[in-house]
């Protein structure tokens, strides 16, 4: 017999509804924040100030339109504020720092490239979770790689050096005084060229095995006059010829990978017997409830449309996650080998492990 389930209550609905508007009212402005950022519309109210969409439209050379559409979308959504009695717009100070200036701490604008390229890659996933394959990083949209280095950037430039690095026992003046270090997963390089900067006695090498990003990384090495203490190298995660690094670096990419355990122990082999692997890994509690708030939400998305299926396509496949967890992170660890464990620092979105052989 069939059990009754009673309807739901139309205030119920009503609630989800309401959710469900939200979402898709952020869903639609996401576009219109790159339109902004590549626009230059909000760099331009950072150095305005209060404007009339004519002002902006004359800074910008924007056709005044669609600069009203845009700040009346802007406005609706808390983004930019709005003076009815002047009719003009501006970018308060907190979300000029998030939107416009490509420079703070917390500058955030580029993660609706990651959000765009989730959607030019539906379909590829859609197939991807059908088949139960998996799907390589490097098979994604163009634009999940330069806004990962983007968005990933600003939180290495803000935390790396200054605190996540002095975080590990030892190591800022090891690197002072010259060290071998390995960034494994690099990407376009944004933590490896962060690190070459600030430590110009030792040597750094960026492994991936994504070539076109390996390519990107040399260039914005280049970019930046880096060419004495970096370099990159087409490699996969486990990939090490027997050097004898100080310093080995998983920065937001071991829970992309198919065999973390296997990496681990290959970076755990490749060490001195006083080196440390630095471990960055997203912030996330051991239990999936404690993960559902707007920070997991976004993670769990990435995961499902970047990191797991990109984990699924390698060998073992183990499939950890954006959201695996400290303790999940250490059983990997401790089977790679490794006896000594410890949380070096935290942010709100990032979580960092020392550990030693």
């Amino acid at each position: 017999m069939a059990q009754f389930t009673p309807p739901p209550a139309p205030n119920e609905v009503e609630a989800f509804i309401g959710k469900v508007i939200t979402d898709l009212s952020a869903t639609f402005s996401g576009v219109l924040v790159n339109v902004g950022r590549k626009l230059g519309l909000y760099q331009a109210m950072a150095d305005l100030g209060a404007c009339t969409s004519a002002g902006l439209a004359e800074a910008t050379g924007i056709r005044e339109r669609y600069v009203r559409e845009w700040l009346a979308n802007q406005a609706a959504g808390g983004y930019v504020a709005y003076d009815s009695e002047k009719q003009t717009y501006a970018l308060p100070p907190a979300q000029a720092m998030v939107l416009a200036l490509d420079k703070s701490p917390v500058f955030m604008a580029p993660a609706f490239d990651v959000a765009a390229s989730f959607w030019l890659d539906e379909n590829q996933i859609v197939d991807t979770f059908r088949s139960g394959h998996g799907l390589g990083w490097h098979a994604h949209n163009h634009r999940l790689f330069c806004g990962t280095e983007s968005f990933f950037r600003t939180g290495y430039r803000a935390h790396l050096v200054g605190e996540w690095l002095p975080a590990l026992d030892g190591v800022v003046e090891r690197l002072k005084r010259g060290a071998l270090v390995a960034d494994i997963g690099c990407g376009h390089g944004a933590s490896t060229i962060i690190m070459a900067q600030a430590f110009p006695n030792s040597s750094f090498i960026g492994l991936d095995y994504h070539d076109a990003s390996i390519a990107t990384a040399r260039k914005r090495a280049s970019e930046q006059g880096l060419t004495d203490n970096i370099a990159f190298e087409i490699k996969a995660a486990n990939e090490f010829e027997g050097r004898d690094f100080d310093l080995i670096c998983f920065m937001d990419c071991l829970h992309d990978l198919g065999d973390p355990v296997g990496a681990l122990a290959s970076s755990r082999k490749a060490l001195k017997s006083d080196g440390k692997v630095l471990l960055v890994e997203p912030n996330a509690g051991d239990r999936l409830e404690e993960n559902l708030n707007p920070i997991g939400r976004m993670y769990y998305a990435a995961s499902a449309m970047a990191c797991t299926p990109n984990s699924l396509s390698q060998q073992v496949g183990l499939g950890l996650g954006a959201q695996a967890g400290e303790e999940r992170l250490r059983k990997v660890a401790r089977e790679a080998g490794f006896s000594n464990l410890r949380r070096a620092a935290q942010t709100p979105v990032n979580l960092i492990l020392e550990l030693t052989p």
